[in-house]
């Protein structure tokens, strides 16, 4: 009987972990917000009539997530960064990886940068972080160290948690 208890308690144990997010990166982001996480997501979303499976960021001083949907089009690599407080793109291509307000397709679907949360002097300094060598490469530890510069109210996000 208590094998058939203890192998339960084992089986159960392993379905748990299958259910976890899985931890893709860690990092600092020299910011209010503190190290940042980054996850990818059970759960897909639909941006743009296709589905993906975002990364989810976490901060360690405030409760705020960050989902960040990847998507390659012609020529560039965009990174839908998409939060309660503000979203933005991010855009690779062969000449810049930066920063812009989000697509006006994505205002229908709800999504629409909001200039009241937005930092517009470090939304202009993020317009081009680097230069387009390795474009393809993943951006998400990027994104995430740079975003929580572009929140005019962090202390109001650091209150969150």
């Amino acid at each position: 009987m208590k094998k058939i208890f203890l192998l339960t308690v084992l089986v159960f144990a392993l379905c748990l972990g299958t259910y976890a997010r899985k931890l893709v990166s860690e990092g600092t982001t020299n910011t209010p917000l503190g190290k940042y996480k980054i996850e990818l997501d059970d759960k897909y979303m639909r941006i743009n009539g296709f589905q993906h499976r975002p990364y989810v960021v976490s901060f360690e001083n405030t409760g705020m997530e960050v989902r960040v949907a990847v998507t390659m089009e012609r020529g560039c690599r965009k990174y839908y960064v998409l939060s309660d407080n503000l979203s933005v793109q991010y855009v690779s291509n062969r000449h810049y990886f930066g920063v812009e307000r989000l697509d006006k397709e994505l205002a229908a679907e709800g999504y629409q940068t909001a200039d009241l949360n937005l930092n517009r002097e470090e939304y202009f300094h993020q317009k081009a972080i680097t230069c387009g060598e390795r474009w393809r490469k993943d951006k998400t530890a990027l994104i995430a160290a740079f975003y929580p510069r572009l929140l005019s109210n962090t202390e109001e996000v650091l209150a969150v948690k």
